[in-house]
């Protein structure tokens, strides 16, 4: 069945335009809190969102929603993504709400649930609640005995710092380190600089003045090029940018050089490998992590097992075959000894502990591979199905059988937008180029492509 609501990560769209309206997160506070409401023990959900102006509207309907349900409110204001999924299990709570589009600019928001241990919902349960939104909601209102409470939870900031830090063993210190952190004036601008001051770094803090309008705008992740710049005006050993709910990190070197989150996961790997904490034999990564990666691993000894894009298939997989490391190339790190979904600081952590117990600068630490060539490009279409389009499969077909053991072809439809995703990857960057070009060519002639 079609998913009318739920994308790959939660709800998502423009603020106080459907689906994202005050109406559908109540309708969702009510779904949800009808579902999880099992037992006779009184209810709880946790609601932490980012620093989008729109977070106040959304954060109020869904407090409304789940104590209309008959659930109690505990209400985090900003907060990390993985705060909320550390704080759901810590606090004893029935579910978990993340208010945060993550990386995507102030217009948009999005709705994250996670459920009693700290995961993301399964397909099944965000089925069951798309299928109560759009039903009667009196049957699902609690008795006016029932109606739940809300109340602000103080000290959670606190919670979430000394759990970050007690990732790290208690002689790693982070003195002798300059650090430039970029909190993407999101959910992480007071806890990120924080931890790394209480470490023992000298911390130079940007993107840390949100005004509910400047969330991931010319800074953060997905635009490191402030990091870049103030990583070199200060001299700094390394930079961190966080994105808008700070499940997600990309580093940048001494030098302003960025290292994305293969090379980051090819760090982790390779020293929980050596001190025998890796579990799995290897790590799990999406189908566009670098071939590179793969190889790197493959002269380690380890494995890289791949799957769809979305951190919330590389945690099934990690969970389901018993892996503690695992992300995506974005940033999104998942380390499942320590928490449930990507934390950006964690894995920072991770890094900068590497980089102390090494004596070696960040540039040294972190290129662990030469990625190889890789081209993603995008056509758009204005319906139909071209993947099954005949010429199209030969097409593949044909780009598939002259890459063989040389390199990688990913093609896939995008989940959010009328595009098919076209990447390619080998060593020969010439027959790259050529080998998406032609693809590009003969997917956008398909009748009513586009």
């Amino acid at each position: 069945m079609k998913r009318r609501y739920f994308g790959t990560d939660g709800i998502r769209g423009k603020s106080n335009t459907h689906p994202m309206t005050p109406d559908l997160a109540m309708r969702v506070g009510i779904a949800a809190g009808t579902i999880f409401r099992r037992g006779s023990h009184r209810h709880r959900v946790v609601i932490g969102k980012d620093t989008r102006l729109s977070g106040y509207m959304l954060e109020n309907a869904m407090v409304a929603g789940f104590t209309a349900a008959g659930l109690d409110a505990f209400v985090l204001g900003p907060i990390p993504t993985p705060a909320v999924a550390m704080l759901t299990r810590s606090l004893r709570c029935d579910i978990g709400v993340m208010i945060s589009a993550s990386h995507n600019p102030y217009e948009d928001n999005g709705i994250k649930l996670f459920g009693p241990d700290g995961y993301k919902l399964s397909d099944s349960l965000e089925m069951q609640i798309e299928d109560l939104i759009e039903q009667d909601i009196a049957p699902q209102l609690a008795k006016a005995d029932d109606i739940g409470r809300a109340k602000r939870i103080d000290g959670v900031h606190d919670r979430y710092i000394e759990f970050a830090k007690r990732t790290l063993p208690r002689e790693v210190t982070l003195q002798g380190l300059r650090v430039v952190i970029d909190c993407a004036n999101g959910a992480a601008y007071k806890v990120a600089p924080a931890v790394l001051w209480e470490l023992g770094a000298e911390v130079i803090t940007i993107g840390n003045e949100p005004t509910g309008t400047n969330i991931n705008k010319g800074c953060g992740s997905t635009h490191p090029e402030a990091l870049q710049k103030k990583v070199h005006e200060v001299r700094a050993d390394i930079g961190i940018a966080l994105d808008g709910d700070a499940d997600r990190v990309i580093i940048v070197d001494e030098h302003g050089a960025i290292i994305d989150g293969d090379q980051l996961m090819a760090v982790v790997a390779e020293s929980w490998a050596d001190d025998n904490l890796l579990k799995g034999g290897g790590i799990v990564a999406t189908v566009m992590s670098n071939l590179g990666l793969e190889r790197f691993l493959e002269g380690k000894g380890l494995t890289l097992a791949r799957t769809a894009v979305g951190d919330r298939y590389v945690v099934e997989h990690m969970r389901k075959n018993s892996f503690n490391v695992g992300g995506e190339q974005s940033g999104h790190i998942v380390l499942s000894d320590f928490g449930t979904t990507g934390d950006g600081l964690v894995a920072a952590l991770q890094i900068l502990a590497c980089v102390k117990r090494s004596g070696k600068s960040v540039s040294e630490v972190c290129r662990r591979f030469e990625p190889v060539p890789q081209l993603l490009r995008n056509v758009r279409f204005a319906g139909g199905k071209p993947l099954e389009d005949k010429q199209v499969k030969q097409a593949i077909k044909d780009a598939e059988s002259e890459l063989a053991t040389r390199g990688r072809l990913v093609i896939r439809p995008s989940g959010t937008e009328p595009l098919i995703r076209v990447m390619a990857e080998g060593d020969d960057r010439g027959q790259i180029e050529r080998i998406v070009n032609d693809l590009i060519g003969v997917i956008a002639a398909v009748p009513a492509a586009a």
